[in-house]
């Protein structure tokens, strides 16, 4: 009799106990009915266009969002005002969601197919509006399928600021803020979905600074020194270098100061330099010889020159463990659909960049996965990457063909084609997450493959040394 009542227990109980667990099906379900929620907050980090390390208001809104869902919020991290990690859970494993929001300069900030003048300071040529929203609804929603099943465990959210030449996340990984992480998980907006393998330069950036002497132009010329000399002159000798350094190597600058008036010869002029390479002791030696050019410009113009260290980053480690595990969910989800509205948007924008008519099918699907990469682009995710395993991918939050910086980016961004790209990585970060929770072993895989990529007895060391964060390098 007991054997059968047991049995009945069971076979009663049974299916209300499987049926109050929350699937991660239905936890996308979920994100799908939130989207306009998160578009808002998309859209009003979008209209901030806050720059580096002045994003105070776009950090306080994604702040605020998880704090009212239970997270646990510690702000002003790593010396950094606008960073901050939210957290939610205890223990193991440690699941990182990482979030950007900061703006560029100088761009168009208007969501039209046509550009127009650039109004303001500021705008989301790189899509961070969406990037941190996105990161942000993902760990919420990871919380809420954590909260439904009791599951153990820690889902934890980066607030990123200042990607775009200020490396915050440098500053908070050399404050050890990912010591205890298992992985780390982003992505990036883009003109297509892709999940393979990807990569980044590492990059030394920094702003030289000559002195000189002040005169009269016309009327006392021999007893100026030009500081805008000492400029020009540096270019010049890094311009002739290029021809003997790596092929891989990138070098731009632009001069932010160089005087005020023709008829005045001035003392201060300013250059601002990027260098990257694949690898970080490769750059560390093209860097210091760019700044013997810098020495060699002030000694043959008679000016002073110093320089200040801005921010360095390391290149990306891949690790395909993670990689193949994003692409299967991102494959699962799939890309996005056009409505005619969005067709007639991208149709323009895809003039605007010289094609012939707008391939919708891009945004649509998937890229084949891949398992090398070449890079361009520099990213501040790379020192992540080499103290916890990472991975990432992008989706179409742009027209297909549209280059990141531009005013094609800026413009999309602030539309539906925009947001519906940002809850495709909302559901893919948030599917791998749950995965990760479910599946240890994965992690455990992730960390052996980190391990040996990156060298048992690798120790970082951040390019940027002890210098304190670049607060007011946007100034």
């Amino acid at each position: 009799m007991k054997k059968r009542l047991f049995f009945l227990t069971v076979t009663i109980f049974g299916p209300i106990l499987l049926a109050a667990q929350v699937s991660k099906e239905t936890i996308l379900r979920k994100l799908d009915a939130t989207s306009e929620k998160y578009g808002e907050i998309a859209m009003e980090i979008w209209n901030l266009a806050e720059m580096g390390y002045q994003e105070e208001k776009s950090s306080a809104l994604l702040q605020k969002t998880l704090a009212d869902e239970g997270f646990t919020v510690k702000s002003g991290v790593a010396g950094i005002p606008t960073a901050f990690v939210a957290e939610y859970g205890s223990g193991l494993p440690v699941i990182a969601v990482l979030g950007e929001f900061d703006a560029l300069p100088g761009l168009s900030q208007q969501a039209t197919p046509e550009k127009k003048s650039a109004g303001g300071v500021a705008g989301h040529a790189c899509g961070h509006h969406l990037f941190g929203t996105a990161s942000s609804a993902a760990a919420i929603a990871v919380k809420d399928w954590m909260k439904a099943n009791k599951r153990t465990g820690t889902i934890r959210f980066y607030g990123c600021p200042a990607e775009e030449g200020g490396g915050a996340k440098v500053f908070m990984a050399r404050e050890g803020l990912f010591k205890d992480v298992d992985v780390a998980l982003h992505w990036h907006p883009s003109s297509q979905n892709a999940a393979s393998a990807a990569a980044a330069l590492a990059n030394i950036s920094a702003k030289f600074r000559f002195y000189g002497v002040s005169a009269h132009a016309a009327g006392a010329p021999h007893m100026g020194r030009s500081s805008l000399d000492g400029v020009e002159a540096m270019n010049m000798m890094v311009n002739m270098m290029r021809e003997h350094i790596p092929q891989e190597a990138r070098i731009h600058y632009v001069i932010t100061d160089g005087g005020k008036a023709p008829n005045v010869v001035p003392d201060y002029a300013e250059v601002y330099y990027y260098a990257r390479h694949n690898r970080r002791d490769v750059l560390r030696g093209i860097f210091d010889r760019i700044v013997k050019a810098g020495e060699g410009a002030a000694l043959g113009t008679g000016t002073k020159m110093e320089y200040e260290l801005v921010n360095g980053v390391h290149e990306l480690l891949p690790n395909l463990t993670l990689q193949k595990l994003v692409h299967k969910n991102l494959s699962a989800i799939g890309g996005i659909q056009y409505t005619e509205e969005e067709k007639t948007f991208g149709t323009k924008i895809a003039q605007s960049l010289g094609q012939e008519q707008l391939n919708e099918k891009v945004a649509m699907e998937v890229q084949p996965y891949r398992e090398t990469a070449r890079a361009y682009g520099s990213t501040d995710v790379g020192d992540v990457s080499f103290v916890v395993p990472t991975v990432g991918f992008g989706t179409a939050t742009w027209v297909p063909g549209t280059p990141a910086h531009s005013w094609q980016a800026v413009a999309a961004g602030g539309t539906t084609i925009g947001k519906k790209g940002m809850m495709v990585a909302a559901k893919t970060l948030t599917a791998t997450a749950i995965d990760l929770f479910n599946d240890q072993s994965l992690i455990k895989e992730a960390k052996v493959e980190f391990t040996e990529r990156r060298g048992t007895d690798f120790v970082y060391e951040p390019l940027i040394g002890d210098r304190p964060p670049a607060l007011d390098y946007r100034k």
